[in-house]
């Protein structure tokens, strides 16, 4: 796998080996950065299940400010620090956090981080027919919390297989759709007209 464009282009990345890491496809990753363009200058990032940290590392590349990558495993996490180091990351641009991504996200909005853009590309759920799909992906989505990340203008970019239907909550709103082969991009903006709670009855 390599860096794509930016300062970085063409640079090799190491990929961890074994079924269980899914990199991004070169031609996904692509589509993803010509579509977002001249938002990843000067951005902050939030990389989930960062994997190598690819995504992490071509925002760096490309213009980002910083970027918090996150990702639970010990031996992936060993790789994206030997990648960051590789290509002579500046380590104050660099935060890779190794615990569970469900666990970060609460954390970071306690330290008040907002990020304008989220990148995720979790491991593919199973095709889902007739139910409701359990994947990461549909996860990410669930969690209510995670539009508080992005201040206004950010955005939410999250990978899934077309197999895996999504059902999308009221409080994002889709930008836009990347497809390619069996690999989806989603983008993301929190609703403007997110659902407001219900009264207490009492």
């Amino acid at each position: 796998m390599r860096v794509i464009g930016g300062t970085s282009g063409g640079r090799i990345l190491k990929v961890p080996k074994g079924y269980d890491v899914r990199p991004t496809p070169g031609q996904v990753k692509q589509a993803l950065f010509n579509s977002l363009g001249e938002r990843v200058v000067g951005a902050r990032i939030l990389e989930l299940f960062g994997g190598s940290g690819a995504l992490s590392i071509e925002s760096i590349s490309r213009g980002a400010i910083g970027a918090v990558c996150v990702e639970l495993a010990p031996r992936h996490a060993r790789m994206i620090t030997a990648n960051a180091t590789a290509l002579g990351l500046n380590p104050k641009l660099f935060e890779l956090r190794m615990q569970d991504v469900f666990v970060a996200i609460p954390q970071l909005l306690a330290l008040g981080r907002q990020f304008e853009l989220i990148l995720a590309d979790p491991p593919y759920g199973e095709k889902n027919v007739g139910h409701r799909s359990t994947s990461f992906a549909q996860k990410l989505l669930d969690l209510e919390s995670l539009p508080r990340l992005l201040p206004e203008g950010g955005r939410f970019c999250l990978g899934h297989s077309k197999r895996d239907t999504l059902e999308i909550p009221a409080y994002w709103s889709e930008a836009k759709v990347l497809k390619h082969g069996d690999s989806i991009f989603r983008l993301f903006e929190p609703s403007r007209n997110p659902p407001q709670p219900c009264p207490d009855p009492s």
